[in-house]
């Protein structure tokens, strides 16, 4: 029936516009151990109550479906993964999962760094496949006013033992903005490389929680890839498919660059995430300003988005049907209408 979330319990999570769905973000806490001013104001932030937030049965059980409906990766973030106290036993229980096919899960997170170096070694015991790690700068100085916190030698610590880590590719991610950190794109890539790391910069999006967010302090795509040029010759590599970052190669390979662009050029027709956050709202965009409630389904509570099977696994598919039905083509940050999500980033997920 038009207007019906189609499929069913097992089926591929396919949206209005063809898009089949394999990637979940969960969100493990909105809190985090810095304080990045393009995230979150140094004070007053109002966090999720203890009570609010998924336990790691309720993760992985929502998992649990999700890989029986075809999502393939789960990425762990924040806030910042890391203060999770379960965090181990949950890669462990998450990388354990199998695809409807019988194929193994990945499980991959997104961290600050901080306190990696102290648990990254069971994480890999546990299963963990992949690690993206933020850094906006190599200055002391830069780095103490972006993040609020004289944190970098254990940032950098994080980053010297996943270099010496089997998890690869290793990603370092880090926002680009102008006149704070644009005059170190091509130092960041030499830093990168040297790790055996990859670099990927992302242009700044309205995603704080103080809705500050101004488009003339953004470095654009093409104001990054002219930096870049200026130092190696990039080439694009083609096969992107539905990943948020083109990736280019530098003078030839096999070191690369990735750039994410989701405000001047954005990737929506091609994307297969859906987003879960700490509090167990589930979200079809990064920019969704709307948001459907599986944490009332998961506890059975009345009026919860499962409708008639709250508090079981058909419950869960059908939300996650019901928010794949609803997604809409593309996130808008270039309408004249477009509304900033009430959230920021930390309680979103990234």
């Amino acid at each position: 029936m038009p207007g019906v979330p189609s499929g069913r319990r097992g089926d591929p999570l396919v949206d209005t516009f063809g898009r089949v769905h394999r990637d979940l973000r969960i969100s493990l806490t909105d809190r985090c151990s810095l304080r990045c001013t393009y995230c979150m104001p140094a004070e007053g932030m109002a966090w999720l109550a203890g009570p609010s937030i998924l336990s790691a049965d309720e993760i992985v059980r929502v998992a649990r479906v999700c890989a029986q409906d075809g999502i393939t990766t789960f990425r762990l973030t924040g806030g910042e993964p890391l203060l999770r106290p379960d965090l181990v036993d949950l890669v462990a229980r998450l990388s354990a999962l199998r695809g409807p096919s019988g194929d193994p899960v990945q499980v991959a997170m997104t961290t600050n760094g901080i306190r990696l170096g102290a648990v990254l070694d069971d994480l890999v015991a546990a299963g963990l496949h992949r690690l993206n790690i933020s850094l906006d700068t190599l200055r002391p100085d830069r780095f103490h006013a972006l993040t609020r916190r004289d944190r970098l030698d254990d940032v950098l610590e994080g980053i010297a033992a996943a270099a010496a880590s089997p998890l690869r590719p290793l990603k370092l991610n880090a926002v680009a903005m102008r006149g704070v950190n644009d005059d170190e794109l091509v130092d960041l890539v030499e830093f990168a490389v040297a790790h055996g790391a990859q670099m990927r910069f992302i242009e700044q999006m309205p995603l704080d929680a103080g809705h500050t967010w101004d488009r003339g302090r953004m470095v654009t795509r093409d104001e990054m890839l002219a930096a870049l040029g200026e130092r190696w010759t990039l080439t694009p590599l083609p096969g992107r498919g539905g990943a948020p970052a083109e990736t280019f190669l530098l003078d030839g390979g096999p070191d690369r660059v990735g750039v994410i662009a989701a405000v001047t050029a954005p990737f929506c027709g091609a994307c297969d995430r859906l987003r879960l956050t700490a509090d167990g709202q589930l979200r079809s965009c990064l920019f969704a300003t709307s948001e459907l409630d599986l944490r009332a389904v998961l506890r059975g509570e009345a009026g919860a988005d499962g409708r008639d099977d709250e508090g079981t696994d058909d419950g869960i598919d059908a939300v996650l049907r019901r928010c794949v039905h609803g997604k809409l083509p593309g996130h808008g940050i270039n309408d004249p209408g477009f509304l900033q999500p009430a959230r920021g980033m930390n309680a979103i997920g990234g």
